[in-house]
């Protein structure tokens, strides 16, 4: 199986592109499922790029439902470093429009009924998550969405909810209150488990409505996030690819010690209590701890 280092999990818009080259699928077994489907991997702008659908094809899955730990899993075995999450979400402040694209730095997690972590069953891990996104690599991501075109907002907090409901009313203001800045029901905990597989993780976050709070817009549809996303596939579509050629450029440039090395201060349990065959089965992720 070929090494890639790049990944984008996103729409299955994304990948239909016609820069993409040289297309070969991967259809991968991880020790948490399958991912949500077989994974795309093409040459774009020289390099090799892996793409996950988040919600399968079809978008048969819902948020509850996107097996996170299999997807983040299968990236690990193909080698993936860098990984560019490309989500809807609903704008929780007034000068984060309808059609703007947010790259947050902060995460908020609100889910219930998630899977949130490869580890337990005899192994403990405290990850460090205070800085969930990858700040220069959010940089990076940015910088490649304004020279696409697209109206970006560096900055924010990305609360995920577990859905697959839209908000209340009263929730919506909550979260206002707290100061939360966007909404979504995805983020969360796909950006901490590829913390756990110390890959960096920068979001690209596309508004598609005042999530239900604004009293002169109307609450969010269905229709109306995937008028939204349509609107800006291509500015996502150009925006993947500048991130990309960039990042190629000089992946050091954009890769942090602490996210590349998360595991070393995370693990706890004394290493002669762990069993030999959990080491085995996440050997992708702890293979440089344990030899």
């Amino acid at each position: 199986m070929e090494s890639v280092r790049i990944a984008v999990i996103g729409g299955s818009g994304l990948y239909n592109m016609a820069e993409l080259a040289n297309v070969t699928t991967y259809d991968l077994d991880t020790p948490f499922g399958k991912p949500s489907a077989p994974i795309v991997v093409g040459t774009l702008r020289g390099q090799r790029v892996a793409f996950v659908p988040r919600h399968g094809l079809g978008h048969r899955l819902s948020p509850s439902e996107v097996p996170y730990r299999a997807n983040i899993f299968a990236l690990k075995l193909l080698g993936v470093t860098h990984v560019i999450s490309v989500s809807a979400c609903g704008s929780l402040r007034e000068e984060y429009a309808p059609g703007h694209i947010v790259i947050p730095d902060q995460l908020v997690d609100l889910t219930r009924d998630r899977q949130r972590s490869f580890f337990g069953g005899g192994l403990v891990v405290h990850i460090s998550a205070a800085e969930p996104f990858s700040q220069k690599f959010s940089d990076l991501l940015y910088g490649a969405v304004r020279d696409a075109g697209g109206t970006v907002h560096r900055g924010g907090t990305f609360i995920t909810v577990e859905g697959p409901r839209f908000s209340t009313k009263g929730e919506s203001m909550l979260f206002r209150q707290w100061g939360m800045s966007i909404i979504g029901m995805t983020t969360s905990p796909e950006a901490f488990l590829a913390r756990e597989a110390e890959m960096h993780y920068a979001a690209m976050a596309h508004v598609t409505d005042y999530d239900c709070w604004h009293e002169t817009e109307e609450a969010v549809t269905v229709d109306m996030v995937i008028a939204t996303l349509n609107r800006n596939l291509a500015i996502a579509q150009d925006a993947v690819a500048l991130a990309v050629e960039r990042l190629a450029a000089s992946f050091e440039a954009f890769t942090e010690a602490h996210v590349t090395n998360a595991l070393a201060t995370a693990l706890i349990t004394q290493r002669e209590a762990i069993p030999a065959d959990l080491i085995e089965r996440l050997r992708p992720i702890l293979g440089k701890y344990f030899g």
